[in-house]
């Protein structure tokens, strides 16, 4: 992919040296992935935590999503307590599919899945955002990689989510969350107090125990 866009025209960005420092930084992704995946899921974890997850609760408190993430809140598999992280899903219909980038055993939402199969998600339903009760469940047989490719489909914004969960993942995971077909409704004040303050405490998948 970067050399598919060098040579069209070798002028245009990133240029030469531009495409042999991606190809580096792809190949030391792979290498990483391969021989230190607890070593890259900890510094995904600080990215997501100090430098993504910020921005993206920013554009959520503001209504903005740019990039078609949902929040998904589960319950702390230790505490009880409402956690909430933003994810990028896919799916038609009252049943999401979500590809976890951490896997089984270090996506905090998915432990928290495996110990309690109730879900809660901030989806948008025309003009509102609303919380739409749920049950999740962790596929163990599934292929991530064929769920993505077929959750994705020509959606550019799910396309480059799907490149960022490659990126950053180090060991994928399929869940599954279907949707509750009672309609929702206005949840009225206390939801919406409830979800800024979901919003700004959500610490990411890192830290949902």
């Amino acid at each position: 992919m970067v050399w598919g866009g060098y040579f069209p025209d070798r002028q245009a960005w990133p240029g030469l040296s531009g495409a042999w420092v991606l190809t580096g930084v792809l190949a030391g992704n792979l290498i990483l992935t391969g021989s230190l995946p607890a070593a890259k899921v900890t510094v995904v974890r600080t990215l997501q935590r100090w430098l993504l997850n910020p921005v993206v609760r920013a554009l959520f408190v503001v209504g903005l999503n740019p990039l078609g993430l949902v929040l998904l809140e589960t319950r702390g598999r230790r505490t009880g307590m409402p956690r909430v992280v933003p994810v990028g899903c896919g799916g038609t219909g009252d049943v999401l599919w979500i590809v976890a980038e951490h896997g089984l055993r270090r996506a905090a939402y998915v432990r928290n899945i495996r110990r309690d199969p109730r879900v809660r998600v901030l989806v948008r339903r025309g003009i509102r955002r609303v919380w739409v009760e749920g049950t999740a469940a962790v596929l163990v047989v599934d292929d991530p990689m064929a769920r993505q490719r077929r959750i994705v489909g020509w959606n550019p914004v799910r396309v480059l989510n799907a490149i960022m969960v490659r990126l950053l993942g180090a060991d994928l995971a399929t869940v599954r969350v279907d949707l509750s077909t009672t309609s929702p409704g206005d949840h009225g004040r206390q939801d919406r107090v409830k979800t800024r303050q979901g919003i700004v405490s959500a610490r990411g998948a890192a830290h949902g125990g």
